[in-house]
């Protein structure tokens, strides 16, 4: 080949802003699929866009263009990785996270870094590893500081109040709950980056909430009333579209009626929960009802309480 050949080829693999706005767009439509259905919704179309996306990177002749990029890059594999958490494939999503964690302090983004770091530390969380989860989130916010993120270190120590809260450490959750909300009336008025664009008041109540209820899991059902208030409002709040948020959030909510005895209420909130777990692509989603399912095996002798238990077994059973 003589070297005017190559310089064509050159030119032909050069990579430009518009690419990168492409695939920015193309990860908010994924992403936006993921909230709406569910991981196992766009988990495949996701993991098919990594190696052209990877690949991209190697055309790039502007170091402006070269940190966007990569951002944009890291973002995917971020929500490979979420995805795959998604459709309970732990080892996946691990995986997926650690490169875009590489890609991330390429780009010189700690905005991401936090993010990441906060997904990873969710992955630990729901599988039992509080400590871990702790460790992450922990790191996380160091990155968030560097980037000066308010709702970046509000949904870190949201999250850092919900393991404490699994630890049954109710000064440290209320704690670290009362952080977040500062932290989130900081961050008001600025314009989130795409990564933590889902945190909004909703998910803020949502997190109240959550935490309260782990807490009346685990210390004494006084918090979950706490935590009603918080719990309605979110379900209220969220946007078309946020359908595995408000499964979740749904789901606490039946969980705490549950634990208080309030089965008649928990058996109507709990047949939306279900429904809406039924229809999306979202194992974790489903694993969250057991939650639901222990809380009314407590009152077996009612009806309520069968008609709870029986239909999540029957979705259990189904293998949706």
């Amino acid at each position: 080949m003589n070297g005017s050949g190559g310089r064509d080829d050159q030119r032909g693999t050069r990579v430009g802003l518009a690419d990168v706005r492409r695939l920015e767009d193309v990860v908010a439509e994924l992403r936006g699929l993921d909230y709406r259905y569910g991981g196992g919704a766009c988990r495949a179309a996701v993991e098919a866009r990594l190696p052209a996306a990877t690949a991209l990177l190697d055309g790039v002749t502007k170091t402006v263009v070269l940190a966007r990029l990569y951002t944009s890059v890291a973002d995917l594999y971020n929500l490979a990785g979420w995805t795959n958490f998604d459709q309970d494939r732990p080892a996946a999503a691990l995986e997926a996270f650690a490169r875009a964690l590489e890609l991330a302090e390429e780009a010189g983004n700690d905005d991401l870094q936090a993010n990441i770091r906060y997904r990873i530390g969710r992955l630990h969380l729901h599988y039992g590893a509080v400590d871990a989860a702790l460790a992450e989130f922990a790191r996380g916010r160091e990155a968030a500081l560097l980037a000066h993120s308010d709702l970046a270190l509000a949904i870190l120590s949201a999250n850092q109040a919900w393991a404490h809260a699994k630890k049954a450490d109710v000064t440290g959750a209320l704690t670290h709950l009362r952080r977040a909300r500062e932290e989130f009336a900081d961050a008001e008025g600025r314009e989130p980056s795409p990564w933590d664009a889902f945190f909004g008041a909703s998910d803020m109540a949502a997190m109240v909430g959550t935490v309260h209820g782990e807490l009346a899991q685990v210390v004494d059902i006084r918090h979950g009333r706490d935590g009603i208030p918080a719990l309605v409002e979110a379900i209220g709040g969220y946007r078309r579209g946020m359908t595995r948020s408000r499964s979740l959030t749904l789901i606490w909510l039946a969980t705490v009626h549950a634990l208080d005895g309030d089965l008649d209420v928990a058996g109507t909130v709990g047949e939306e929960a279900i429904e809406l777990a039924a229809a999306l692509r979202s194992p974790r989603t489903r694993q969250r009802l057991h939650s639901l399912s222990a809380a009314a095996r407590r009152f077996a002798g009612n009806a309520d309480a069968r008609e709870i238990v029986d239909r999540i077994d029957d979705l259990g059973h189904s293998g949706r």
